[in-house]
């Protein structure tokens, strides 16, 4: 008999369902098609779309290249980045991604993400993605073979029936959210507040010192190093801003965004200085509590990628740089399932993933408790020590030939005693 005409479609000849379009989403999509898969990326909203995770890791170009988008990346006229800088009172310090432990690119770019993402995505589907804009998956069944209810943007229900799922949905987390895997994560409570500014700093000098606009600037609070700030040049006269903070410490929440985020900068005279004549592009927004972390990150039926499994901090750009690597990871794991091999999702996943995730998560803890502050801004670093820390700034956090990898705690506390 004929399918009743209320009965959801389904589509079953898909390898590879994946959730999201951003770019773990794209590269992963990308990845899988090179490799004769049949993928196809359900993405709800419509791009481009704003995001932030601006500034890009010089790590991220070699994932780049693998997926064939390093080119389009290249050529889209995006602002170079050559480091970060660091401000905290009068002192200053700034690491050159060149000059690194790690081999590997020592440059990259910081990007309006609603650009670098469209682009990403549009590049996946001119290798021959599909990839479909304004659908939501609304429900997930892994008994038997995984299965997406999924409503378009008509509002009409199908369904997906894949071999393995992808979960590349960021802060939507999807999976986690349907199939009850969040848990909390072991960070603090923080709020970001942040915009696009025209920031009309010119000339201007802080300390006799011109602003780079080839890095990213990280200034901390200069009475409460708990708090700190980005200021991020997108093209030559704009930049992201934004603070970042316990709730408590980031001053009336009933005032508007605007009044708080302003407020905050001009607490910090650096910034105070640079901003002056700066003008707010768009509305501020706020992500709250963005820490996040979940109890399974993979099986044999579906691998969470990115934001969607773990989310620690904003202040080493850390996020799209595990977004990247992580697509990378898994999809290497998916076609070895798909092609008729067993794989251990937790050893050949999860734990190699983890072990850069946890890398990161050492640095971002000492960071916030001033150990890692303390050797940022020590006046008489070793230069040998410095490019072990920049390797980590630039992004590889799993080259495990790093003692700063491989034994990060250990090794950070010895730096730390050394610095102290």
């Amino acid at each position: 008999m004929p399918a009743s005409s209320s009965t959801p479609e389904t589509l079953t000849d898909i390898d590879v369902a994946i959730i999201g379009a951003g770019p773990s989403g794209c590269i992963a999509a990308s990845l899988l098609h090179q490799q004769g898969k049949r993928v196809i990326v359900i993405e709800k909203l419509h791009f481009p779309r704003f995001s932030i995770g601006e500034s890009l890791l010089p790590c991220c170009m070699q994932w780049l290249e693998e997926a064939n988008m390093l080119d389009a990346v290249n050529q889209a006229g995006f602002q170079f980045k050559n480091g970060a800088a660091f401000r905290y009172k009068e002192q200053y310090t700034d690491f050159d991604f060149s000059d690194k432990f790690t081999p590997g690119p020592g440059a990259t770019f910081q990007v309006e993400r609603a650009d670098f993402d469209k682009l990403l995505a549009d590049t996946a589907a001119e290798q021959g993605v599909d990839i479909r804009y304004g659908e939501t998956v609304t429900t997930v069944d892994l008994i038997g073979k995984p299965r997406l209810t999924v409503t378009d943007a008509n509002g009409e229900a199908y369904l997906i029936e894949a071999e393995y799922l992808l979960d590349a949905s960021g802060f939507g987390r999807v999976l986690p959210k349907l199939l009850e895997l969040e848990k909390p994560s072991t960070l603090a409570n923080r709020s970001a507040i942040f915009t696009h500014i025209q920031d009309n700093i010119g000339k201007k000098e802080v300390d006799d010192r011109p602003f780079d606009r080839n890095k990213i600037l990280i200034s901390v609070h200069p009475q409460n190093r708990d708090i700190w700030y980005w200021l991020i040049p997108l093209s030559p006269d704009r930049c992201s801003l934004g603070v970042v903070g316990e709730p408590h410490l980031m001053g009336n929440s009933d005032l508007d965004l605007e009044v708080i985020l302003m407020d905050m900068v001009n607490q910090e005279p650096g910034l105070k200085t640079l901003l002056a004549d700066a003008e707010i592009l768009r509305e501020c927004a706020e992500l709250k509590g963005y820490s996040a972390n979940v109890s399974t990150l993979a099986t044999d039926k579906f691998a969470l990628l990115g934001n969607a499994g773990e989310f620690l901090d904003p202040v080493f750009s850390s996020g799209v740089t595990i977004a990247m690597q992580s697509a990378s990871m898994a999809t290497k794991c998916v076609v070895r399932q798909l092609n008729g091999e067993k794989i251990d999702w937790q050893s050949e996943y999860a734990k190699p993933l983890m072990r850069g995730v946890d890398t990161f998560r050492t640095y971002v803890e000492a960071w916030y408790d001033g150990r890692f502050q303390d050797v940022i801004f020590y006046d008489a670093p070793d230069n040998k020590i410095k490019q072990m820390v920049c390797s980590i700034l630039a992004g590889y956090a799993w080259d495990e030939a790093n003692p700063l990898v491989a034994e990060s705690e250990k090794r950070l506390n010895l730096i730390v005693e050394l610095c102290r």
